[in-house]
Order: C-alpha cells, then structure tokens, then sequence
C-alpha cells in the first residue's frame, strides 16, 4: 500500500516532474519543480487551496517522480507527459481543432502555395496558426489573385498552358515560360506579405514596376502598380498599433464563472496578421499566472516558427524555464515579458480586453440562462453540468432510455447516452427511469475520468412528481439526495413545456429564454430515446424476418437490405427483383415471398 506521508520524506530536493494518480491509476495531474520535495508537500499540507486543488488532491492515490538535471528539462518533460496523458487537472488545449497554416513548398522547382492543417518537417514554410480559417482561405485567395503562381497542387510539365495563364494568373511554369529566379522573385515577396514585412515587398515592387515603365512594359507596370495598391489595402487592415516591435506575440486572458478565454494577437513588422482564441472551462479556480504558464508551454510545444518576445499580462513562475526552452527550440532567443508600462503594456491590455469581449460574447446568452436558472430555482451554484433522462418503449417492449448532457448552457450531443432496461419488466416508466440514473451515478463514482465524466450540478426529469421522485431514489442509493437537485420538466395538454416542478408539486415560471432552452433539451433527450427504440425495433424486425429464412445468412441479409432498402420493399418485390440481387436463388425469392 502506498504510505504518501512516508513517500513525502523520501522525495529529493532536486529539480523534476511529479505525476499524481488516482486509485485507478490514471495520471490525474503533471507538475513540474525546482524542488520537488518543496513542491509536492505543499498538496499535502493544511494551507489554503482553491477548490480546484482540493479536488485534485481528494483523489491522489499515490505519486511518482522523474528527477531532471535543471528546471529547464523538467519543463520539457513536463509538456511531453501532459501532451501523451491529457490529465483532467491540467491546462489542456483541444486536440481535436487543428488549425490552418499557409504552406509554400520552398523545396519544389517552383514552389506551391496551399493550405494544410498538417505541419511536416519537410523544408516547406508554414504561416500561421489562422484561428479563423476563413482569414487563410481569404489571404490565399488575395495571393492567387495579385500574383501569377501555378494553383496546381501536383506539378507537371504539359503540352500546353492552362486557363490561368491566359487570364494573366499564372506564369505557366509547366511551360517553363517563366525561369526559376524569376518566379522565385513573387515566392519571395510573398513570404514577406505573410511575414507582415510589407514595406520591404512595397520597395521591390516600385523598383519593379519603374524598370517595367522604363522597359516601355506598360502593361507589366500597371499590374504591379494594382498589387501594390491591394498590398496598401490588406496592410492597413492589419495595422493596429505603432508598437515598435516587429516579431512578437501578444496573450491576454480574462475569465468569468464558467469558462477562461485567452487571446493571442501575432504582430510581425509593428502589425497585426493575425489573432485566435482559445476557451477553457472549469479552471475559474487556477490562478491567472498558472493557467498561463501551462497554456505557453502547450501553445509552442512542436512549433516551427516563434518570435522573439512573448507578451504577457502578468509574471510567471517558471519564465526562465520557459524562455531557455523556447530558445533552445528556436535556435535564438526568446522572452517572455510582462510589460508594466508604455506602448506595450497598452497592447497586452487590448489583448486581454479583446478576451473578455470574446468571452463575454460567447457565453452571455448561455450564462444569463444559467443564472437565471440559478435563481428561479434557489440553486447553491450555477448548474453548469445539466443531465436529463427518458424513457421510450411501446407496450412494454425494448424498453430503453435516453440521456441528454447540458453543459455551460450548450447541449452535448457528444455527451448523450442511451441505455437498456435490464432489470424491470413491463412498462413502468418510474422503476425505469430509478435503474438508468443509478447506473448512470455508478459510473462517473467509479471513474470520474470515463465516458460519463463528473456528476451533474442538476437533473431535469422528463416528466412529473413520479419522474423526480424515482431519481431521488436513485440519488439515495450512494447519499446524493441533498448534493444533487432534481426537477420536473412538465407538459402541458398540447405537449409543450409549461413549467419547471419540484416534488412537492411546486411549478416555478420560467422566462420565454428559459422556456427555449427547456424545451430544446426536453426534444434532445426524447429524440435520443426515441431514436434509439426504433433502432432496436428495427433490427428485431429484420432479424424475425429475414434470419427464420433458411438459406439467409448477414450477407444475404445485407445484400437484400442494401438492394431494396426496407422490409416492406422486399415484400413488394416480385420474385425476378428478388434474383436480381446477389446470392438469392429462385428457391430463396420463393421463400422470401411466403414471409
């Protein structure tokens, strides 16, 4: 048995990473430390913690450790092991959102610009992150548009040119009416477009469109004159500060009750080519400098590009660290600061404001709704986590349930659930309704960490006084009656929400916000029953139709199915449609047509 106040002792007042994990043995959180003696102790002793960290601690199991030689190794083994684990109590940005880069094959005889969601060690150039994929999709348009580059993706030499080059958008290199060095010229201006290093290209295209006027090239010189113009245009839109540094990234972060939202502006050449956010829930607790010291390091992990400085709002524990591995990463160096004044302090503050519009924004109408859920029903806290549950079956058979998940005032389709009824025969929708919530507690009691995640901060029953009172029942069985409300959504004649009801038969008004909500997640819940009965009504019925028929194994089976698309076409089917399909004899059709 693992003693944590003996292992405690034993730990070594050096740098490393410490990997806390629950009974299950799953990582639950990675730190890393100066000193890990110092670090990890402190979990352990009665000084004040948010309730985030006594969360964390309350299901610490056991520990380990990995001893570094310095900080800075500490921290790059820490970023490996939360990047592979993704522990419930870290800082975890979303693996499933990749984002959009500007690639330019810089190793192809004429390079090709596209954009790709994939990063490769290939020799190419890659722009971005771009948050807003519409922004890439608009820069790459801009360049097809202003400069005369192949659009093929796979190059080849042809026999003769394509579309492109007689509309005066590309220089057919597959002609090779255009060398190299000279096409290399417009890969190279608008690797300075996409760098922000606009009044560079501005300069080359002057000098350009003067020999062209020179050359009496007056059309040439007319086209380069537009694409200056557009480059004008584009820079001005990107400008928005006269700060005067010319390769930095800019983080802001604000939080309110429910989520965190971090900003990143990214200024190359005193402007702004681009800016994404990022949203976070659950981390109300963590404090400012904590969630931004885990969301750098996740940020840059496995990046090619980086700037010199690293604009931040306020000091961070382990900048050092930070900075020698962002600057080992990126072959030169790197800072993080926290401006307390002038231009750049400004900027930080834009970022940060820009995050709290962001947020606000995002979650108002959600948050109103909370709140106000909140209030009418004299709830201890938000319900940030709402579940809900029904049942579906026609006289007493298949009977299954749906579960439908809210979370932040968004409904989770991913988060639904569907169960069968195992253990009550009949149709008794209360006793049903008693064995789905208990199994649905049991799991997330279990494990916390699987598919069901944490408890609810309130159930809505898909009915009335029986509904509630069968999942307080269920909430009895492991002591939650008190720790979880439970209310009735009930209907009125015509089948609409009327109300919120509690088990004394208490109805709550709701507003017409409210009331849209309700009725959305009462929909979602049934439809997942619903939807869920047919399925298996639909397969019994194919499996005592079709199966009982001698000869008719899956295969046939599908094939039949996949041919008519339904039973009841089958049934239609004469007996020559029927042989039509792969497999089925005339002694099979015969059959088929008994049924």
């Amino acid at each position: 048995m693992f003693d944590i106040e003996a292992e405690i002792k034993k730990l070594p007042a050096k740098p490393g990473v410490y990997i806390m994990r629950n009974k299950d043995d799953d990582i639950i959180y990675v730190g890393k430390a100066i000193s890990l003696k110092n670090r990890v102790t402190q979990y352990f002793r009665k000084t004040n913690k948010t309730q985030r960290i006594l969360n964390m601690v309350s299901l610490i199991d056991h520990f380990e450790y990995i001893v570094c030689d310095n900080e800075a190794e500490a921290l790059i083994l820490e970023c490996n092991l939360i990047k592979e684990n993704r522990p419930k109590f870290n800082v975890l940005l979303k693996d499933d959102k990749t984002y959009p880069y500007i690639r330019i094959g810089l190793k192809e005889e004429y390079p090709s610009i596209y954009i790709t969601r994939k990063i490769q060690n290939d020799g190419a150039k890659y722009f971005g992150p771009y948050a807003n994929p519409g922004a890439a999709r608009e820069m790459l348009s801009f360049i097809k548009e202003k400069f005369q580059i192949r659009q093929c993706k796979t190059f080849k030499f042809q026999d003769r040119a394509c579309l492109n080059y007689h509309i005066k958008k590309c220089l057919a290199p597959c002609m090779k009416y255009v060398s190299r060095e000279e096409y290399m010229i417009q890969i190279n201006q608008i690797i300075m477009l996409l760098e922000g290093k606009t009044q560079k290209i501005m300069k080359q295209l002057e000098d350009e469109m003067k020999k062209a006027s020179q050359n009496l090239e007056f059309e040439k010189a007319a086209n380069i004159r537009d694409r200056m113009l557009a480059i004008e245009r584009i820079s001005a839109k990107q400008k928005v500060s006269n700060i005067s540094e010319n390769n930095i990234d800019v983080i802001g972060l604000y939080k309110n009750e429910i989520s965190v939202c971090i900003e990143v502006f990214y200024v190359r050449g005193s402007k702004m080519i681009d800016r994404e956010h990022y949203f976070f829930d659950g981390l109300k607790d963590m404090e400012n400098a904590e969630i931004l010291s885990g969301f750098i390091k996740q940020l840059y992990m496995g990046k090619l590009e980086f700037p010199n400085k690293i604009m931040i709002q306020e000091n961070i524990e382990d900048k050092e660290a930070i900075e020698e591995w962002l600057t080992k990463q990126a072959g030169r160096k790197v800072e993080v600061k926290a401006p307390q004044k002038g231009e750049k302090l400004r900027f930080v503050e834009m970022a940060q404001k820009n995050a709290e519009i962001t947020l606000e924004n995002k979650s108002k109408d959600k948050f109103e709704i909370l709140r106000e859920l909140k209030e009418v029903l004299n709830l201890e806290k938000l319900p940030y986590k709402i579940e809900s549950f029904d049942i579906s079956n026609i006289s007493g058979t298949h009977i299954v349930a749906g579960m439908c998940v809210a979370q932040a005032g968004i409904i989770k389709r991913n988060l639904s659930r569907r169960f069968r009824i195992k253990n009550v025969f009949g149709q008794d929708d209360p006793r049903c309704t008693e064995e789905v919530v208990t199994r649905r507690l049991k799991h997330s009691l279990e494990n916390p960490k699987g598919g069901f995640g944490e408890l609810p901060d309130l159930i809505l029953a898909d009915g009335g006084i029986t509904q509630i009172k069968a999942i307080k029942r269920a909430l009895q069985v492991y002591d939650l009656e008190n720790k979880i409300p439970v209310y009735g959504m009930v209907k009125d004649d015509k089948h609409s929400t009327r109300a919120l009801i509690d088990e004394n038969r208490k109805e709550f008004e709701i507003s017409e916000n409210l009331f849209f909500f309700i009725t959305n997640l009462q929909n979602e819940v049934h439809n997942t029953a619903i939807e869920y009965h047919r399925k298996l009504r639909e397969a019994a019925m194919t499996k005592s139709e079709l199966d009982d028929i001698e000869g008719i194994g899956k295969a046939k089976r599908e094939a039949l199915l996949k041919h008519f698309g339904t039973i009841q076409k089958i049934k239609e089917a004469s007996i020559e449609e029927l042989m039509e399909v792969k497999g089925i004899s005339k002694t099979l059709a015969e059959q088929l047509k008994q049924m």
